[in-house]
C-alpha cells in the first residue's frame, strides 16, 4: 500500500514538472520575435534657440515745475516774455550748456490756397485807360441822315434772349411803352429832350418815351441806352464812344451823339473784337471795356 502511494506522488510530481516546463517553453517563444524586432533609434530633438529677452526702457516721467504762484482763482500761466527772460538770467554753468531751450508749440498757420472769390464784374480791356468825357457841353441834333423808327407795340430786341449775363436783362425784358405826357410825368422823374425826342431815365439808362409829344418823337434807336448811376444825357456819352470807335477804326460816321444804323454796326464790331456780346447798343459792359464811367 505504502509503494503505491509513493507511485502516486512520484507520478504527480512528474507531471506537475512538465507542466511548468511547457509553460516555460511558450513564454519563450512569445519573447524571441520581440527580441529579434528592430527598434529604430529616435533621433534626438533639436534644441530650441534661446531668446534673448531685451530688457524695457525704463520710461522716466515728464516732470513739470511746481508752480508756486498760486492766487485765489488758481495758478497763472507765465508768458512767453517771462519764460525767455528767466532764461536768459539762468548761470552758466556746465549744466546749462547742455540745455535746449524749451518752447511752446505754436499753430503752424497754413498758406490760402483757396481760389479767390470771383466777382460778378465782367471781364473788360485791362488795356483801355479811364476816358475823360470829351463832350460834355454836347447837344444832338435831327440827322437827315438817319431815319427815325416807328412805334410798335410787338417790337423786340434781336437775339437779346441769347445774351448771358445780367447787365443785359433789360434788353431781354424791354417793350415799347405809348403813354401821354400826364402818365410819364407821374411815373418817372427823369424826362428829357434829347436830339429831337422824349426820353426818360430808370436804373442807369435811357429809354425812348413814345408819346410823351408826337410833334418831337424822332428815335434813331428803339431800346435802352446806358449812361450809368447819374441820369448824364446819354448824347453825351454816344458822342464820346462814337470818338473812340473812330479813332481804333471802327466807326467812319460823323460825331453826332445818335445811335444811328452806322454807330450800330461800329458797336457789334467793337464787341466782337472785345469778346462781348454783339449787343450793337450802348451797354454797360462795352463802356467799362471803352474805359467811359
Amino acid at each position: 500500500m505504502t509503494k503505491f502511494i509513493t507511485l502516486l506522488i512520484g507520478a504527480s510530481l512528474a507531471l506537475a514538472g512538465a507542466a511548468q516546463a511547457k509553460q516555460a517553453e511558450q513564454k519563450n517563444k512569445k519573447s524571441k520575435p520581440d527580441q529579434q524586432r528592430q527598434v529604430a533609434p529616435r533621433q534626438p530633438k533639436a534644441p530650441k534657440p534661446q531668446v534673448q529677452a531685451v530688457p524695457r526702457q525704463q520710461v522716466v516721467p515728464k516732470q513739470h515745475p511746481v508752480r508756486t504762484d498760486r492766487g485765489p482763482k488758481g495758478p497763472r500761466k507765465e508768458s512767453q516774455q517771462t519764460m525767455k527772460k528767466a532764461w536768459r538770467d539762468a548761470p552758466s554753468t556746465p549744466e546749462g550748456k547742455n540745455r535746449t531751450e524749451v518752447r511752446p508749440n505754436r499753430p503752424v498757420v497754413q498758406p490760402n490756397t483757396l481760389p479767390a472769390v470771383q466777382s460778378n464784374k465782367l471781364k473788360v480791356n485791362k488795356t483801355a485807360k479811364t476816358f475823360r468825357p470829351r463832350h460834355q457841353n454836347f447837344h444832338a441834333k435831327v440827322n437827315s441822315s438817319v431815319a427815325s423808327v416807328q412805334f410798335n407795340q410787338n417790337f423786340r430786341i434781336r437775339n437779346a434772349q441769347n445774351w448771358k449775363g445780367n447787365h443785359y436783362n433789360v434788353f431781354r425784358t424791354y417793350r415799347p411803352q405809348w403813354h401821354d405826357r400826364g402818365w410819364w410825368h407821374s411815373n418817372h422823374r427823369h424826362i428829357v429832350l434829347i436830339g429831337g425826342g422824349w426820353y426818360y431815365w430808370n436804373g442807369g439808362y435811357w429809354y425812348p418815351a413814345w408819346g410823351y409829344d408826337n410833334s418831337a418823337a424822332y428815335y434813331p434807336y428803339d431800346g435802352p441806352i446806358y449812361v450809368g448811376d447819374s441820369p448824364r444825357p446819354f448824347d453825351q456819352v454816344v458822342a464820346d464812344v462814337q470818338s473812340i470807335l473812330q479813332e481804333q477804326g471802327f466807326y467812319r460816321g460823323e460825331v453826332d451823339g445818335l445811335v444811328g444804323p452806322l454807330t450800330q454796326e461800329a458797336l457789334a464790331a467793337y464787341q466782337s473784337a472785345q469778346g462781348l456780346e454783339p449787343t450793337a447798343a450802348i451797354d454797360q459792359p462795352t463802356l467799362e471795356s471803352l474805359g467811359i464811367t
